[in-house]
């Protein structure tokens, strides 16, 4: 089965350690696929290769078997595209950019852009520039999903949403998924792609550094435990203890965070009297933050994080 999105050494290198190097990536069709990491980490760059937009140092980049720089038209055909800023349409009306655009690409259906204008509350009749922040991204939504692509990449696609916007923009992710459609979509934020993605790829200093399935990264997962005692506190103890890390003492109330087994804290705990103890487990964002945090470098040699500014 051809790939929907397969990438092999895909470098573009801006100088000063800045740029996407050696990415190696296989997406599946019909997957919906997150792609991580802040700002700045290269997530638009890869973005703007797969389309055509940017020419690589080295490597390749197929869309279903597609070169994405040879036949980059060809490509166009198949995907729908949110960038991280629309272009400018000035004075044109949202219905004006509409039209222009689905006559442009063919064969889309008028009913089914006024369907989705009315799911996101987006009004077709003001011009452009007099839309809000939130309603150029909803306009960029509906320009990606109206002619119900094979192919949907989207770069940080619920920035400027509220909240009510972004349950329906997770819904139409999920019918789109459900007719077979393929969602590669980058964004910063864990707790977004949550909601809809089934493997993720974190990217950091414009280098891969781990690809898995959503429910995978739950191993990840730590709890942060905060115990209150009456009387010393054995924070030697804690601090020594394996597992534990992220000690503070407050007086008589002690937080940590524990990864993996609680044994070593309970052992740590034995002498002292501890009057309350509370585990909190963290959300994925929380997880992911932590990952990227405490992350090295590999052998390889990952570059310093805040590249790609002018391109991100």
């Amino acid at each position: 089965m051809t790939s929907a999105i397969r990438t092999s050494g895909l470098s573009k290198d801006y100088g000063s350690g800045r740029g996407l190097f050696e990415l190696d990536l296989e997406v599946q069709p019909g997957e919906v696929f997150g792609y991580l990491g802040p700002n700045g980490a290269g997530k638009t760059t890869t973005i703007r290769l797969l389309m055509g937009m940017i020419r690589p140092t080295a490597g390749r980049a197929e869309v279903f078997g597609l070169d994405a720089q040879d036949q980059a038209v060809e490509v166009k055909r198949l995907v729908g595209y949110l960038p991280g800023e629309l272009a400018q349409f000035g004075g044109l009306r949202g219905r004006e950019v509409v039209s222009y655009l689905a006559g442009l690409r063919g064969g889309v259906d008028p009913g089914r852009a006024t369907q989705l204008a009315e799911r996101l509350a987006l009004d077709l009749g003001q011009r452009f520039r007099e839309y809000s922040r939130g309603n150029k991204q909803k306009l960029g939504l509906l320009l990606a999903f109206m002619h119900d692509p094979r192919l949907l990449i989207l770069d940080e696609p619920t920035s400027g949403l509220d909240p009510l916007n972004q349950q329906e923009f997770y819904r139409m992710v999920d019918e789109a998924r459900e007719r077979g459609a393929t969602i590669f979509l980058s964004s910063h934020v864990l707790s977004e792609v949550e909601h809809v993605c089934q493997r993720i790829g974190i990217i950091r200093g414009g280098r891969l550094v781990q690809v898995a399935r959503l429910e995978d990264l739950h191993h990840l997962r730590f709890h942060t435990v905060e115990v209150e005692f009456a009387g010393p506190v054995p924070a030697d103890a804690v601090r020594a203890a394996p597992g534990v890390d992220d000690v503070a003492v407050d007086g008589e109330r002690l937080t940590c965070r524990v990864q993996g087994d609680f044994t070593p804290l309970l052992a740590a705990l034995e002498t002292a009297r501890v009057v309350n103890l509370v585990s909190r487990e963290p959300n994925l964002e929380e997880v992911f933050l932590t990952y990227y945090r405490d992350a090295e470098p590999s052998a390889a040699g990952v570059v310093a994080d805040g590249i790609d500014r002018g391109a991100q």
